[in-house]
């Protein structure tokens, strides 16, 4: 993708590296997510898509009389970000494997009333926490299935894992949590994979897991009152192309829960989603600049204003590598590594991308760059600036920010100064 002039223009009024989030584009994926699932359903956003405040406040938002995304999040710093977009407290989910006594005591304080857990001790955790403030907090039993029906996309279930009860245990779990102080169980919680581009096997998935999740309810008495059978909705990451299509998937799973839950229609139980990918990938670009052009035993290095530090951070596990990054101007000529500023050859946006002629202070574009950008990088490494985040709808700039991070000292008793 070259870089256009409203891109252009951006960049040369707040400098690179920039990142540019459409938020009609935002609201085109929450629309058409909505129209994709059961009438009815909730849908949550996983800020760790992107926390972006302005993101998430354009995904809260309703549209035609439908009902917002709520939030999922996993950290305080997350939490922060969802309330500062607007949503309430009382409809967020808190999820992960690793919640502190201290972070579930912030999130009741707040508000927060419901938890998704993935073992004894985290609902126990959840439920004393609770208890000490004269509350009762809903907890959704995770779920990590033995078996998977999908065969693409990221599996996150079925394997040893720190997230969820292996589906073997839960019997034995559901009897050891009766009678929880503080703690009431509320459901279920399914996420058995990520960015499921063929619908067929993400439709089986899903009613997989529906059918899984109606026998467990039935053979171990759990309550129902919320199940969210997760999410798995393909976008691209880094490189050109659109979100995935799943016309059949409404229909799929409207005839699934008449099947295995027919009160649901009436709220009985509540039936979520999640996605976080989906809806902002697309809507995201990243504009990053030339500052050098390096050739060396036969190879041409591109130095970029930003790497690892502002965009791929989790590159080095080999599952984020963007493979598409385009100059301005020109079809490609050659290629080149994309090579970000950062002091460590793990600083790697791109082997052998196909590049037009570069020149020091010529403008990339990555596309679709709108999830597991700026908070899911090695932004503090090296302590360089975090790159500039505008936000815009109607092409007309909304906000421009920069995180900003820095040192706070503490008392010697561990207090804030």
């Amino acid at each position: 993708m070259t870089v256009d002039n409203r891109h252009a223009e951006l960049a040369e009024r707040f400098g690179t590296p920039l990142y540019v989030f459409d938020l009609d584009e935002v609201a085109a994926a929450r629309d058409e997510l909505r129209a994709t699932l059961p009438e009815g359903s909730a849908l949550y956003y996983a800020l760790k898509a992107n926390p972006h405040p302005d993101v998430a406040r354009a995904l809260r938002e309703t549209a035609d009389g439908e009902e917002g995304c709520r939030a999922e999040i996993s950290s305080s710093g997350e939490l922060a970000a969802a309330l500062e977009a607007g949503f309430d407290p009382a409809e967020c989910l808190y999820t992960g494997p690793g919640k502190t006594t201290g972070e579930l005591s912030h999130a009741l304080e707040l508000g927060v009333r419901t938890f998704s857990t993935d073992s004894v001790t985290d609902v126990r955790r959840v439920g004393s926490a609770a208890a000490d403030r004269g509350l009762v907090a809903d907890c959704l039993l995770r779920v990590n299935s033995a078996s998977a029906a999908a065969g693409t996309g990221v599996r996150m279930t079925g394997r040893p894992s720190q997230f969820g009860f292996d589906v073997e245990n839960l019997p034995e779990a559901v009897r050891e949590l009766a009678g929880t102080r503080g703690a009431r169980l509320a459901g279920m919680h399914y996420f058995p994979l990520s960015n499921a581009a063929d619908e067929e096997g993400l439709v089986a998935e899903f009613q997989n897991t529906l059918e899984q999740a109606t026998a467990l309810a039935e053979e171990l008495e759990i309550p129902l009152s919320l199940l969210d059978l997760g999410g798995g909705f393909s976008a691209p990451y880094g490189v050109p192309g659109g979100r995935a299509s799943y016309p059949k998937l409404r229909s799929e799973l409207t005839t699934a829960l008449d099947t295995h839950l027919p009160s649901w229609r009436d709220g009985s139980p509540r039936i979520a989603f999640e996605s976080g990918r989906f809806l902002v990938a697309c809507a995201g670009t990243l504009l990053l600049g030339v500052t050098n052009v390096k050739v060396g035993r036969g190879r041409t290095f591109a130095i970029l204003d930003g790497g690892i530090n502002i965009f791929g951070g989790m590159s080095g596990l080999g599952r984020l590598l963007p493979a598409s990054v385009l100059p301005e101007g020109g079809p490609a000529t050659g290629t080149a590594t994309l090579a970000g500023p950062l002091c460590t050859p793990g600083d790697v946006l791109g082997r052998d991308v196909e590049v037009a002629d570069l020149a020091p202070g010529d403008v990339l574009t990555v596309p679709n760059a709108g999830a597991y950008g700026v908070s899911a990088s090695l932004l503090a490494f090296l302590g360089r600036p975090a790159p500039v985040e505008v936000t815009v709808r109607g092409g007309e700039v909304v906000s421009a920010s920069r995180l900003d991070y820095r040192r706070a000292y503490l008392e010697p008793d561990g207090a804030a100064r």
